[in-house]
């Protein structure tokens, strides 16, 4: 969930504006988060799936580590059933632990609330919390979490993951945040290697304007997200549009200099 939700949010700066309004360590605020698009889950007959997943998800919901194929992140994943409203998961890549999520419906079925954990290829930890409101109706006897979710609200998110660091250069930037990610890229709009994110394999920055900045990330050479960054006049805040590709997504954000 990191990974979808703020790992693609790391963005450039430009050097017009003077290399010390850029340059530390900026803030998400998560409670700003305007975010377009769904999820759909169903828990039915002892079947979990996930037809909003890249890649989809369809297993059994007994406990047990199942194979999934065509992620970055994962190769298994584990799926049970705690009561009629409640699901956890957990995943793991190489047999080592990457994930949790926790869903858990209300008593009215009407707001999902999910709670994530992961750990980086680096081994550091991230986690958060956000609710979605009910768009579609789950299946008769299938569990609550079932149906079709808007995301509206993200309540809370570790330092790990609403945290990024960037030194401006001459002609470019380097970024990196708590997690392991970075990467170090000309504003000339070529591809540059992405570390630390198994998911990313390359970013591109374009400067738009005098306080614009586009990123496009890639992963083996297909786009994945492309996202922009506007400073404000004072060099304190920044607002982030990010259109996720791959999950057919948009996310607002602004994020504040510490």
């Amino acid at each position: 969930m990191k990974k979808l939700l703020f790992a693609l949010l790391t963005l450039g700066a430009i050097p017009a504006f003077g290399q010390s309004a850029f340059d530390g360590t900026w803030r998400l605020n998560t409670q700003s988060a305007e975010i377009e698009g769904n999820d759909k889950y169903s828990l039915q007959n002892g079947m979990y799936r996930c037809d909003t997943c890249v890649p989809k998800i369809a297993v059994k919901a007994d406990g047990k580590d199942h194979k999934v194929a065509g992620s970055p992140y994962i190769d298994t994943t584990q799926v049970k059933e705690v009561n009629d409203h409640t699901v956890e998961i957990s995943s793991k890549k190489g047999g080592k632990p990457t994930g949790k999520t926790k869903m858990t419906v209300s008593d009215d079925g009407k707001t999902l609330a999910t709670e994530w954990s992961f750990v980086s290829e680096s081994g550091k930890e991230g986690s958060g919390k956000f609710t979605s409101e009910r768009v579609g109706d789950a299946p008769a006897g299938a569990n609550k979490v079932s149906g079709e979710w808007h995301a509206n609200k993200i309540e809370n998110a570790s330092d790990s993951v609403s945290t990024f660091t960037y030194k401006v250069t001459t002609d470019g930037i380097s970024m990196s945040d708590p997690t392991g990610d970075s990467y170090t890229a000309k504003l000339d709009g070529k591809d540059y290697p992405y570390k630390g994110d198994p998911g990313t394999t390359s970013v591109s920055l374009k400067k738009i304007d005098d306080n614009t900045i586009e990123e496009t990330d890639k992963r083996n050479g297909k786009t994945i997200s492309v996202a922009r960054m506007t400073v404000g006049p004072d060099g304190k805040t920044m607002k982030l549009a990010v259109d996720d590709k791959l999950h057919n997504t948009t996310m607002n954000w602004t994020a504040d200099k510490q």
